[in-house]
């Protein structure tokens, strides 16, 4: 290779009066914030090779000053026709020393690049420190570099060579979580359809997603299916999948080894950014205000952020009134618990995939009594798939009530009264002191007929004992809100959709 600029020293004076040229004009604020960590690494065929140290920084650089930067160099030495910017990791403060190379060696540098052969004013053990990977463990993102950068002409942003890793099967993501393997209906299908959606867009159009939703209900699920969506249509793109203690993990690692730079132009330089479970951050506030700083510089960016937690936006606590704004700004989609015919639909599609032989009197039963989560749901499932093929005995009901008896027994609590008042109370957003008041306003009145109602249905207490638990009201009473709430579950599909979802809540 040759040294069309002249020795070292000619170089190094020429990139010191392009600096100056260069800190002149932008001033020196945005000098100081992008144009500092930029370093001559060399010159080969008439490119100027120029380092800075992340992708974020290298892709900044090339939007904005690039024409500048050939234009000052052109200027300069004249048997420069190009420049071209490369990610040189480096945790020094200072601007690397310029280099020049022997005959032949090489002085490309890129994320795994060799050492220079030669370097000017340091020794090999300077570059060594230099170039050390960074403590703080590398994101897992998916496909080839895609910055979405524009460089000026002549100056080229190279890729660094760690973009080509595939993550997305490196176990970060189950391969069992895909749209396909999810079972729909009314209490998913709007986080379905959101996060559907989401994948198949290239364009943020609902920013973030926030998907809320108990345990077990297949938030987690969703966010995977998401991913791999977006990998198998773009390849190219940039999504990076993983819990917010892992976040506040890498984050803190970043402070230990005095790191942040690189950890904020690492999250803020991806297309999509999933985060589950983001309850988990709640009275951390280190954390949460470089969440919020990630979570704006994404959001200006256009990119995608998907959010999970157990709780909607304005439901969790510890968590700073900016943060929650910003989590319920886009699509806020809550998963309600499975009814009847949803946990009887994945049990059927679990069984597909096993190739097993469960009679449909069994799943019906586990659909009836399993409750709880899908989780545990397709646990019991596993538990009597494994016994007929280990024990070689067929599965009937007697059998599955033994077999399961641990998780029957555990999902057989009884509902009371007071079970049902909280839930009602909850869902039409009234106080609990309300079930008792004698408030006849509608807002009020007919949550409580349906409390009523429902207290009717799911436990064993008389009319009497009921009317009781309302504030003393009669026994008649009690029957006129249960004939009205039956007149109106026929005639009224928003109140038949309430009833039918709390009686899912409450185990009916």
């Amino acid at each position: 290779m040759a040294d069309t600029a002249g020795p070292e020293h000619q170089l190094s004076a020429q990139w010191n009066r392009v600096r100056g040229r260069l800190r002149q004009e932008v001033g020196e604020a945005a000098f100081h914030s992008w144009l500092t960590p930029l370093v001559l690494a060399g010159v080969r065929d008439g490119a100027v090779q120029m380092g800075l140290p992340t992708r974020f920084q290298r892709d900044w650089v090339a939007r904005h000053y690039a024409d500048r930067l050939r234009s000052l160099w052109c200027g300069e030495n004249p048997a420069v026709r190009t420049v071209e910017l490369l990610v040189v990791p480096s945790r020094a403060p200072k601007p690397m020393p310029v280099i020049e190379a022997d005959a032949g060696a090489l002085v490309t540098l890129g994320d795994d690049a060799p050492l220079p052969a030669r370097a000017v004013d340091g020794d090999r053990s300077r570059w060594s420190q230099s170039l050390a990977p960074t403590p703080l463990p590398s994101l897992r993102t998916g496909g080839v570099s895609h910055t979405g950068a524009t460089p000026g002409p002549g100056v080229t942003a190279a890729p660094a060579s760690g973009d080509t890793q595939d993550a997305l099967v490196s176990g970060e993501l189950d391969a069992r979580f895909t749209f396909d393997d999810f079972v729909v209906g009314k209490p998913n299908e709007l986080a379905f359809a959101a996060a559907r959606r989401v994948a198949e867009q290239p364009t943020a159009e609902y920013n973030p997603l926030f998907l809320y939703g108990g345990v077990g209900l297949g938030k987690t699920h969703l966010m995977h299916a998401i991913a791999w969506e977006i990998r198998r249509r773009e390849p190219g793109r940039r999504v990076v999948y993983m819990s917010a203690e892992k976040f506040m993990y890498q984050f803190v690692r970043a402070l230990r080894f005095k790191d942040t730079l690189e950890f904020k132009n690492q999250f803020r330089s991806v297309d999509v950014l999933m985060i589950d479970d983001v309850q988990f951050i709640s009275g951390k506030d280190s954390t949460q205000e470089e969440f919020f700083h990630t979570f704006n510089a994404l959001v200006d960016q256009r990119k995608q952020l998907v959010i999970s937690a157990d709780k909607s936006p304005s439901d969790l606590e510890g968590l700073e009134e900016r943060l929650r704004s910003r989590l319920g700004w886009g699509l806020v989609a809550d998963i309600h618990p499975t009814t009847y015919e949803l946990r009887l639909g994945i049990l059927q599609s679990k069984l597909e995939q096993q190739g097993a032989d469960i009679p449909q009197k069994v799943l019906e039963l586990l659909a009836h009594k399993v409750q709880s989560n899908v989780r545990e749901l397709e646990g019991a499932l596993t538990r009597l798939t494994a016994h007929a093929k280990l024990v070689n005995r067929s599965i009937t009901v007697d059998v599955a009530q033994d077999v399961l008896q641990d998780v029957l027994r555990a999902n057989d609590r009884r509902v009371t009264i007071e079970d049902i008042q909280r839930r009602v109370c909850e869902h039409f957003g009234i106080r609990h002191a309300d079930m008792s008041s004698a408030r006849r306003a509608r807002a009020v009145a007919r949550p409580r007929q349906v409390a009523m109602y429902l207290a009717k249905q799911l436990t064993t207490r008389s009319l009497p004992e009921i009317g009781r638990k309302f504030g003393g009201r009669d026994h008649t009473t009690v029957m006129h809100a249960v004939r009205k709430i039956e007149e109106l579950v026929a005639s009224d599909a928003a109140l038949a959709e309430d009833v039918a979802l709390l009686r899912g809540m409450l185990g009916g």
